[in-house]
């Protein structure tokens, strides 16, 4: 056991000492991204922990991207309404991901960025909010965040977490940092018995892991999305013109789904493309490519219509990806041509459109494995194995209304995550609070 500890010190001693020498070059990447994404030239001082009036014992969500900033949004809906005496503090690392958490709850929380990983920093970070508890989404794991909380005895949900057979072979390069960190968390709370496994096989105690399912099959819709899809329905004059949307691609997967549209203009020279990169800093020279390949092009940001004389329209916006894909027939599911992993599929399956992605899904395989299941979604490689699915659904109304039925009903009958992920904060919380009684008898909850 004392070997053991004095490999984990050693552990992280070695990444202490590579995070300092690394330092200059974090400053410089900040100033370099921040040339073409401002958001990171601002607000430099959080990221190594120099927030200024944060709200002290709040309940701390911390959801590193927009994916998981998404993800946690049934929750923190929840938290909000069941904890409304609690500040809730929401951390993001991403740029998209703050202003995602700013768009979606304004002043209701309070949004910063979370340091770097430095000790000083988190240090410096913990003590000037001194969470009740804390919240990570999925597995954003970081060796002195963790190693900071323990010491200070504040709770740890690793929320809806999720590790792919990938990322646990690379965990299990690094066990010896990973390992403590893992021991440092209070409850994990898993998407499916195999990651369960996963964490189990990399040393987290078995009494912490327990399996709560997703919490994105809780999402929920926005009560006037179909209403404000009709009215661009009618605006644009799309009856009887087949729309696909390809949703959330990334560098690489543009000109593929370019191509793939061209063969489904063979089929249906009227359909519409609806192309909504991730990335924001991509919009612009994703616009060059469209045109490039010689379509007509709408752009989001510039408030242009689409007429029956417009082929793509571009989606370059925030915040709209789920009305897109309330006008859709067909979506595709970015993220699965390149090595990234795939998004979320489960918002198209919630409103029931059916899905095409490619072969590369591991971030969402087990939900992928259910949609593929019950045929609400296929796979394919190339730009002509996609049009070959878009193009039979769009022949095929009947089949493609079971396929969209299908997701839905995938969607509906595994919801539940949330109402167990509120059980377990409702405990850790009770904990926390009798902690803080018992260390601080006057102070006030």
């Amino acid at each position: 056991m004392h070997l053991l500890a004095e490999l984990d010190n050693m552990a992280r001693w070695i990444y202490n000492a590579l995070l300092h020498l690394l330092l200059p070059a974090v400053y410089l990447r900040l100033f370099w991204r921040g040339r073409t994404t401002p958001a990171y030239k601002q607000n430099i001082e959080q990221r190594f922990g120099g927030h200024l009036h944060l709200p002290k014992h709040a309940i701390l969500i911390h959801a590193v991207s927009l994916g998981e900033t998404l993800a946690s949004q049934p929750l923190v809906n929840a938290l909000l309404a069941q904890y409304p005496h609690y500040p809730l503090i929401i951390t993001n690392t991403t740029a998209t991901g703050a202003e995602r958490a700013r768009a979606l709850w304004g002043t209701k929380v309070h949004q910063c960025y979370l340091p770097y990983d430095y000790p000083w920093a988190m240090q410096r970070f913990i003590s000037r909010c001194q969470p009740r508890l804390v919240i990570v989404m999925e597995t954003e794991l970081w060796p002195n965040f963790l190693a900071t909380l323990a010491r200070q005895k504040i709770p740890v949900l690793l929320a809806n977490a999720r590790l792919s057979a990938k990322s646990a072979q690379g965990y299990g390069k690094i066990q010896s940092l990973v390992t403590p960190m893992l021991e440092a968390l209070s409850v994990l709370a898993a998407q499916d018995s195999a990651t369960a496994e996963r964490f189990l096989a990399l040393g987290a105690p078995p009494a912490v892991v327990t399996v709560t399912g997703s919490l994105k099959f809780d999402l929920t819709l926005p009560d006037n999305l179909s209403e404000r899809a009709e009215a661009i329905r009618e605006s644009w004059q799309l009856a009887g013109r087949p729309v696909w949307v390809a949703a959330s691609t990334h560098d690489g997967e543009d000109a593929i789904v370019l191509d793939a549209f061209k063969q489904i203009q063979q089929s249906f020279p009227q359909a519409l493309l609806l192309l909504v990169p991730r990335h924001p800093e991509r919009f612009d020279k994703v616009a060059e490519l469209i045109a490039k390949q010689g379509f007509s092009v709408a752009r989001r940001s510039q408030q242009q219509s689409v007429d029956a004389a417009i082929e793509v329209f571009l989606g370059d916006s925030m915040g709209e990806l789920l009305l897109w894909l309330a006008l859709a027939d067909v979506a595709f599911i970015g993220g699965s041509l390149v090595n990234v992993g795939g998004h979320n599929p489960l918002e198209p399956a919630a409103l029931s459109v059916p899905m095409v992605t490619g072969p590369t899904m591991f971030n969402f395989q087990q939900i992928t494995d259910i949609l593929v299941e019950a045929g609400a979604l296929k796979q394919a490689a190339n730009s002509a194995e996609i049009a070959t699915v878009v193009i039979d659904w769009l022949k095929n109304s009947n089949e493609k209304r079971q396929a969209g039925t299908a997701g839905a009903k995938v969607v509906a009958a595994n919801r539940g995550a949330l109402a167990k992920h509120l059980a377990i904060i409702d405990k850790l919380l009770g904990q926390s609070d009798e902690f803080r009684a018992s260390t601080h008898p006057t102070s006030k909850h």
